[in-house]
């Protein structure tokens, strides 16, 4: 069976309260499956204004509105405005989708803070972002996560190693081509990746003549030919859950007509044999249509 797995990042207090409930409703309307990933601390958006700085960070601004995806709100959480602390004021709207059916993980403690410093913080205050996420999730839920995807793909050594030890099941937070048993620096790590394989919709839209009105054609020619391992399709609650919605229906439509099931990252990597998955190592390089580096799908280790 052709198998395209919906992980959904939520990264903002208005993407958990307006995106979710809405990208609930569509999926189970179209019987499609997802996993939904949390972020767990304060909303601190608002912070990001530092990235104005770094490379190809304007380019991506200009080609997608961030102020009316975000809204003018969001954007001052953590500056004029205190951020607010989603896992306490969602609890409801988070525990309605794992009883909607939903496989649940985590995505981050503080967004902005993950995103931005993770690559190179220390060990403890790695260990210390994710426990926090970790703790309030149990908090919420009542059991501890079971994945984990990472926040714009940012990770060090430590955050793969401290996965480890959580005994996670499998995590998804690199970008590459099929799933993989982890390497970092020479190390096996025994928390299998599946990595987001497919591009993001903010990465494509105002590339070309690519519009919210056509760049779902140009992704189903990416997934015409069926795949060994299936694709991961991320897509975002500020994004496809509001102002993209429809863009994401149509997506989702035609991914159907083309064969697949859509369905949860866990379910992806109950399908897998584990066993014969290939090790590769994982490293931090640029992707097309994103500001600075993030986490890749390296070579085949050895090689």
């Amino acid at each position: 069976m052709k198998l395209l797995a919906l992980k959904i990042d939520v990264d903002t207090y208005r993407g958990t309260r307006e995106g979710v409930p809405r990208l609930v409703e569509l999926l189970q309307r179209l019987g499609a499956d997802a996993t939904f990933l949390f972020s767990l601390g304060p909303d601190h958006t608002g912070r990001a204004i530092k990235r104005v700085f770094r490379p190809g960070f304007m380019k991506k601004v200009s080609r997608t509105s961030v102020v009316e995806h975000y809204g003018i709100q969001t954007l001052l959480y953590g500056t004029l405005l205190p951020g607010p602390d989603i896992g306490r004021r969602c609890a409801d709207i988070l525990r309605s989708v794992a009883a909607g059916g939903f496989e649940v993980g985590i995505h981050t403690w503080d967004h902005i803070k993950w995103q931005d410093y993770v690559a190179g913080e220390s060990a403890a205050w790695t260990r210390e972002q994710i426990d926090l996420a970790a703790d309030r999730f149990v908090e919420v839920f009542g059991t501890p996560a079971k994945t984990h995807g990472a926040a714009g793909w940012q990770m060090n050594p430590e955050a793969y190693r401290h996965q480890q030890r959580m005994a996670l099941t499998y995590a998804s937070d690199t970008r590459g081509t099929h799933p993989f048993w982890p390497v970092v620096k020479g190390e096996p790590v025994r928390c299998v990746q599946l990595p987001t394989t497919l591009p993001t919709l903010d990465e494509l839209i105002g590339v070309g003549d690519l519009t919210p009105d056509n760049v779902h054609e140009h992704l189903l020619k990416l997934t015409a030919a069926e795949p060994e391992f299936g694709h991961v399709y991320t897509l975002h609650a500020e994004l496809e859950g509001m102002k993209l919605l429809p863009t994401f229906e149509r997506l989702l439509q035609g991914w159907q007509d083309q064969g697949y099931k859509l369905v949860s990252t866990l379910e992806l990597f109950n399908a897998l044999d584990t066993t014969s998955l290939p090790y590769h190592s994982v490293e931090m390089g640029e992707l097309e249509g994103r500001s600075g580096t993030l986490a890749l799908q390296g070579p085949r280790f050895p090689a």
